[in-house]
Order: C-alpha cells, then sequence, then structure tokens
C-alpha cells in the first residue's frame, strides 16, 4: 500500500467520501447501505477483501454469485475494491499474469463465438448482405479456399463493419491490398479535388493516378482510345486508365481502388482487365452486375464507407509480440510544397502541385525503400521495397522511361494482328521497349547491339515474332530510343525519405526529373540540394518525414522513437 502516490489515496479519499455522503441519501431513503453490500461481497470473497488467499484474485464464478445476491443494490462494490486491486498488483506480479491471461482467453473467447455465430455462413466472403455479424473468415492464403490450418479472420471492435463484399472471396493479401489502396484514393482525392484510382499489388501500387484528361495519345498507348472516356473533364474512367497504365506488367492480377461511386464505363474498362478485385465506396447497378460477371463469378468486389475514420493506434503482431504505434493521419494538401529549398517556386504550376502530390501519396502507402515518378497526374515510375534508395531511383527511372518510350510513334503504330489478345499486347510492348525480344513462348533475350542482327537473322525467331504482326517490326535503335528519351522533361520526384547523397539526384536527372520532394533533416541536406542546384532542378522539402510515411501495418520498416514494454510479466 505505502507504494500507492498519494494523488490515486486522495482520489480514493474523495471517492469514499461522496459513497459516505451516498449512503445517507440512501439510509434516509429506505435504501440499502454500502456496508450491506460489502457484506455480501465477503461472504462470497472471503475476509472483506477482493483478493482471496496467496493474492489471486476472486474467480469468476464467485464474482457473478456475488452480483446475483447483490442485483438489488445499486453498487456492487466500493471504491476501496479498486484500491486493494492496485495494492495486489503491487505485491504479487500473479495478478498481472492473470489479467494478461484474462485479455488472452478474451480473445479466444471471440474468435470461437463468431466462428459460432457464422455457423454455416463462416466460409462466406467478408460482409454478405444477409450476413449479419461483423466477423468473417478469409483465406489465409491467395486461393479462394480456406483449408484447414491455414485460416485467417477478419473482424472490427465497431458496431459495424465499414466494408461489405458484394461479389467473390477475398483472401488475406487481398484485403491488405484493398485497405491500403483505399487509403491511398480517398487521401489523394481529398488532396487535389480530383477522381483517383490506384492499381495495388503485393501491398504496394504498381500505380495511381488523378482523373487528369486523356490526351489522344495518351489513350492510344493506355489502350483506351476505343472507350467513350470525355477528353475534356476529370473523370474517374481516366484515373483508373492511368493508373492501370503505370506499370502494365506489374499490374495484371492487381487490386484496383476507386475513390468515387464507380459507373458504367468504368467497370467496362476493369471488365477486360487482368485484375483479382476492386474496393469503392458503391456502384451504379449496371456496373456492379457487369462486374459481378468477371472471373466466371468470383471476381472481388468490396464496397467500403467512406466515413469511416479508423482508431488512433494501429496494432501488429509479430512473432508474438504487438506493436503500436500511432496512425499516420498527417494529411498533405497544395500548401505541403512551399518550402523550395532550391530552385525558383515560381516554375511550380498547379500541375506541377498535383504531380507532387501524386508522387507523395503514392510514396506513402508504399514498403519502403520508396522512390516515385510522377507526371501528368499519375504515377509513372514505382520503386518499391528495395533495401537501397538508388536502387529504388534507379527502378523507378527506368520504369518511368518505359511508361515514355510506349508512347513512341513507331509503338503506338505497331501492325498488329487481329487475334492478338490484349494482355499479349501490353507484355509485346514492354518487351520493345525495354530492348527485349521475345524469341519463343517460354524466354527472352536481351537486345544488346550486336546480337540484333544476329536473331533477326534467325527464320525461327523471325516466323515467332512476326506471329503477332501482320508486317516485320524493327526494334527501337539506340539512337531513337535516345533521342525520344531527351524530350522527356518536367518529371516529379519523391521520396518517402531522406535521399542518402547526390547519386539518386543524379540519376533521376537522367530520366527527366525537375522537380524533387524529400523530407528535410537529412545528414547529407547540403549535398542534395548542391545536385540540384546542378542540375537545375527544383527541390522542395516537406516539414516532417513521417508525412510521406504510412505507418507499422504495412510497412517493412517501422519508425517509432522508441519502443518499450508495456508490462513486465
Amino acid at each position: 500500500m505505502s507504494r500507492i502516490s498519494s494523488m490515486a489515496r486522495l482520489r480514493v479519499a474523495a471517492a469514499l467520501e461522496d459513497e459516505r455522503k451516498r449512503d445517507l441519501e440512501l439510509q434516509q431513503n429506505g435504501g440499502p447501505s454500502t456496508s450491506s453490500i460489502n457484506k455480501n461481497c465477503s461472504s462470497s470473497y472471503g475476509h472483506g477483501s477482493p483478493v482471496g488467499t496467496r493474492g489471486r484474485l476472486p474467480s469468476v464464478a464467485k464474482f457473478l454469485s456475488a452480483r446475483r445476491r447483490s442485483k438489488s443494490h445499486s453498487r456492487l462494490l466500493d471504491s476501496s475494491f479498486f484500491l486493494r486491486i492496485v495494492a495486489a498488483f503491487e505485491k504479487n506480479s500473479s495478478c498481472g499474469r492473470h489479467c494478461h491471461h484474462s485479455h488472452l482467453d478474451d480473445g479466444l473467447c471471440g474468435r470461437f463465438m463468431r466462428r459460432k455465430l457464422l455457423g454455416q455462413h463462416a466460409n462466406n466472403s467478408l460482409g454478405r448482405q444477409n450476413d449479419p455479424y461483423d466477423s468473417y473468415r478469409l483465406n489465409g492464403n491467395s486461393n479462394a479456399v480456406i483449408e484447414d490450418g491455414n485460416e485467417a479472420d477478419l473482424y472490427s471492435l465497431q458496431m459495424d463493419m465499414p466494408i461489405k463484399v458484394l461479389n467473390g472471396s477475398p483472401g488475406y493479401i487481398n484485403i491488405l491490398d484493398g485497405l491500403n489502396a483505399w487509403q491511398l484514393v480517398s487521401e489523394l482525392a481529398e488532396a487535389t479535388g480530383q477522381p483517383a484510382a490506384a492499381s495495388f499489388k503485393h501491398v504496394s501500387p504498381a500505380g495511381a493516378a488523378i482523373g487528369v484528361p486523356l490526351n489522344d495519345t495518351e489513350a492510344q498507348s493506355l489502350m483506351v482510345a476505343d472507350l467513350s472516356i470525355d477528353p475534356r473533364r476529370p473523370s474517374l474512367a481516366s484515373a483508373l486508365a492511368r493508373a492501370r497504365g503505370a506499370d502494365r506488367m506489374s499490374s495484371f492480377g492487381d487490386f484496383i481502388a476507386l475513390s468515387q461511386k464507380c459507373d458504367e464505363i468504368t467497370a467496362r474498362l476493369i471488365s477486360r482487365e487482368i485484375s483479382d478485385g476492386v474496393i469503392a465506396p458503391d456502384y451504379d447497378d449496371q456496373a456492379l452486375s457487369m462486374l459481378a460477371k468477371k472471373k466466371n463469378g468470383n471476381y472481388i468486389i468490396l464496397r467500403i464507407d467512406p466515413k469511416n475514420l479508423p482508431a488512433e493506434d494501429e496494432v501488429r503482431t509479430i512473432f508474438g509480440l504487438k506493436l503500436k504505434q500511432k496512425r499516420n493521419a498527417a494529411a498533405l494538401s497544395t500548401d505541403s510544397f512551399t518550402d523550395v529549398a532550391v530552385g525558383d517556386g515560381g516554375e511550380i504550376t498547379a500541375e506541377t502541385v498535383d504531380d507532387l502530390l501524386v508522387a507523395c501519396v503514392a510514396v506513402k502507402y508504399t514498403q519502403s525503400d520508396a522512390v516515385c515518378f510522377a507526371y501528368r497526374g499519375q504515377v509513372i515510375g514505382m520503386g518499391a521495397g528495395q533495401q537501397s534508395r538508388l536502387n529504388c531511383t534507379r527502378l523507378a527511372g527506368e520504369k518511368a522511361a518505359n511508361w515514355w518510350l510506349r508512347q513512341h510513334p513507331r509503338i503506338l503504330s505497331l501492325p498488329w494482328r487481329a487475334n492478338v489478345r490484349r494482355a499479349e499486347k501490353a507484355n509485346i510492348i514492354d518487351a520493345i521497349v525495354a530492348g527485349i525480344r521475345v524469341d519463343d513462348t517460354s524466354s527472352m533475350s536481351l537486345l544488346q547491339p550486336n546480337s540484333i542482327a544476329k536473331n533477326a537473322a534467325t527464320e525461327a525467331t523471325e516466323r515467332q515474332w512476326n506471329n503477332y504482326f501482320a508486317t516485320s517490326v524493327k526494334a527501337l535503335s539506340q539512337k531513337e530510343r535516345k533521342e525520344w528519351l531527351d524530350q522527356f522533361k518536367g518529371v516529379c520526384i519523391a521520396s518517402e525519405s531522406h535521399f542518402p547523397g547526390r547519386e539518386c539526384i543524379d540519376l533521376a536527372k537522367q530520366f527527366g526529373a525537375k522537380f524533387v520532394v524529400t523530407p528535410s533533416g537529412g545528414a547529407n541536406d547540403d549535398e542534395v540540394c548542391e545536385a540540384c542546384e546542378h542540375n537545375d532542378m527544383v527541390l522542395v522539402h516537406t516539414t516532417q518525414r513521417s508525412t510521406l510515411r504510412n505507418s507499422l501495418l504495412f510497412q517493412r520498416n517501422i519508425w517509432p522513437s522508441r519502443i518499450t514494454p508495456i508490462l513486465k510479466l
């Protein structure tokens, strides 16, 4: 008792005084007093104390028994009960273990009851409309079938589950992709005031974009020229076409997120792509009907409540240990890029601000290390999950260069045969712009300058290559590639953490980067500033590093100021 703080003693004393006054009022009105309540408790717990022999807390059965006998009383326990509990915790750590195990038991009981309540609907996708319970069984793998010993749960402590499944059976990774992608598009739409879309693969964006209207060249390179997408106004369909067109090969089998209600033309675009699922706040009747037929009726369609606000803390369990961290709720806006460290801030137009927002929001929801290139309201190159930021920059830059090369006049005018499928076209185009040529259906060879003639001279290779084209097609020469890439300028680049040195800046310049945004406070900030000044680039600093970094739930790296155990048992 001596270790209880004086403030706690004062609070308990005040509570006891309040109870004494209430007892007097109850006695005047003919009600039971606190002494009678304590008497009932004493008969169950023994010796008038809530702590029995050997410092153990009373059993649940005894506690409930005392409550049943005291159900007519206004209070079961007086405030001194809690003072004794504190003393017991200080005296014997087994009390702490008791509460800890009770917490674990609650989780196991909750899981058991969720499974029981779900009954025959346990294998249903999460949140079908006829399912009244806010917990669902998921597939632990990527398949749609839950196998014994490999089950996963999704449940919410809120009154209502914020997501509902309208079609399909989501797996564990599907849920991670969907929830992370939804955060990205909702934040991007809020920051720019335009529709937003994202293409997620393995908990990182393959592409993300806002609905900047498509010009004719972009519509053709993104393979949507045959759709009636409005070229004058921002649209959700434009955002999706841009998001999936950033890196089409990486977007195969993706999970799509839409910031607003899915309309028919957006659903038509989704229906012809290779995709696993979509999440959106709502769907038109025609759009829902169209998407529900995809993948033989197994396409995953999630609806999310756009007004849902998650808890302030996010928790992750790794190797039996729980990590808790504040959710990164820092929002980016058009006012986030006023700290111009290098260059002329007057060069930052409204369109540039949108590109900076796209790049910054995208890297926030990407596994670190992450570097993003953005242009024309979309991600054009994402370097994700690399241990080296220089490698991130190189990977993102190469993807950005390929995105620009796909708009080369020779690529846009390829003489395709009528029977070539959409996915095959995307793969062949990527092979051409990357300097790779398909020799057969199972292998690819890198086209070095001295091997082009050799490959072209091989009749079998030529026949296989021309299976895709009506006339012979030559690879882009090094001169053609350089001349086209030299025209690529005005690109925005963002990093979710500090650049380690000028190497990243020099490399980004080779891929058309003009605007750089990165958190300030790095050890080599002066070197990075010098590199930007030398390359005639505009450098913008964000005020805090955490603005561009997501919470620990989806990041490989965890950046709390410190991690301390809450309770040693």
